[in-house]
């Protein structure tokens, strides 16, 4: 698995256990959330990966190559 694959499970992981921890969800449902919380997990990290990729296309003066 990948190595960003990992950091989001890691992290979606850790969000379910906060929401468990806070009363927001419970560990009877947590099948029902975690799948969710992973997907929304990951469309961040390629809509982060995007942006800089977008940004590394432009050179030193903000102009597009």
């Amino acid at each position: 698995m990948e190595k960003i694959q990992k950091q989001a499970l890691q992290v979606a992981k850790e969000i379910v256990v906060k929401f468990i921890e806070v009363g927001r969800i419970s560990p009877s449902n947590f099948s029902e959330h975690f799948n969710a919380i992973h997907a929304d997990v990951v469309a961040s990290i390629v809509e982060q990966e995007t942006k800089l990729a977008e940004k590394h296309s432009v050179d030193g003066k903000g102009e597009a190559r």
